[in-house]
């Protein structure tokens, strides 16, 4: 056993039962998927959601019903429902829903497990490819195989995956976050935006991307993306959360592969790890 109390083969389980819970999805996604669904509003015209959303999310906590009975589950769409259990799940059925809804195949189903306050377990499912990546203590895997986080190791031969700067950001510092957004075009060999956090860490986690930044996340987007990275020897930040705070409950990240020279890049800077000037 850890600390916490969940040791591996408890670890190893819960990932096992996400993995469940996420591929009992697939199936309505790939369905859906290129089908135009109506689109409705949460917070404004920037927070698409889909009825494809809200079904995915209650298959899920059937599932994490069945085989964790008394956990609370936290949804993107149906909030928190539970009693004060061992284990916390969080869930974003489909993190992506504007790539989804339009027909661009880079969206995803998140699912972690939170215990003693510690990511313990997660999968990210990306539905039109079918790649299951999963983290458990044990370590990170794609369809079985062991991932590891290796990649760039300088800005100038990287490829940097954000959403940054989104609208809420742009309406908060203006100009600034153009500026910045400016220097990461300049300084990384390729900057994409693919519209999906959780798919973005997976994709660093198996090396795929070398860098990753994101601004105004909830814990439903990183949770599963911040164990996948770690484990698979990468590094995960979180960025402005309470001191002492919960890594996956922190409003934005940072994340690059293992041996990236994080320090030295511009993006530390941007994202306040170190001070204007001082590289």
């Amino acid at each position: 056993m850890n600390s916490k109390g969940i040791g591996v083969p408890e670890s190893i389980e819960l990932a096992r039962i996400a993995e469940t819970a996420a591929r009992a999805t697939g199936d309505r996604l790939r369905g859906a998927f290129r089908s135009r669904p109506e689109v409705a509003l949460k917070r404004d015209f920037h927070d698409p959601v889909t009825e494809h959303d809200r079904a995915a999310e209650e298959t899920i906590r059937a599932v994490l019903a069945e085989h964790t009975p008394g956990s609370v589950v936290v949804g993107e769409e149906g909030g928190t429902r539970g009693e004060e259990g061992d284990v916390r799940w969080y869930v974003d059925p489909i993190d992506g829903t504007a790539n989804f809804a339009a027909g661009l195949p880079f969206f995803c189903t998140s699912i972690a497990a939170v215990a003693g306050g510690e990511v313990v377990a997660g999968v990210v499912y990306d539905p039109v490819r079918d790649d299951m990546f999963t983290a458990s203590l044990d370590g990170a895997t794609c369809n079985g195989e062991p991932i590891r986080s290796a990649g760039a190791t300088e800005d100038r031969t990287g490829v940097i995956v954000t959403g940054y700067p989104n609208a809420r950001e742009l309406k908060r510092a203006g100009d600034a976050a153009l500026r910045n957004y400016a220097r990461l075009v300049e300084s990384f060999a390729t900057v994409r935006r693919p519209g999906s956090a959780a798919l973005c860490l997976a994709h660093v986690a198996a090396g795929w991307s070398d860098a990753a930044y994101g601004t105004s996340v909830n814990a439903w987007d990183v949770s599963a993306g911040l164990l996948l990275v770690r484990q698979a020897g990468g590094t995960y930040l979180p960025l402005g959360g309470e001191p002492g705070g919960d890594d996956w409950d922190a409003p934005g990240y940072v994340a690059c592969v293992g041996g990236f020279d994080l320090a030295g890049s511009v993006l530390s800077e941007i994202a306040g790890l170190t001070p204007a000037g001082s590289r």
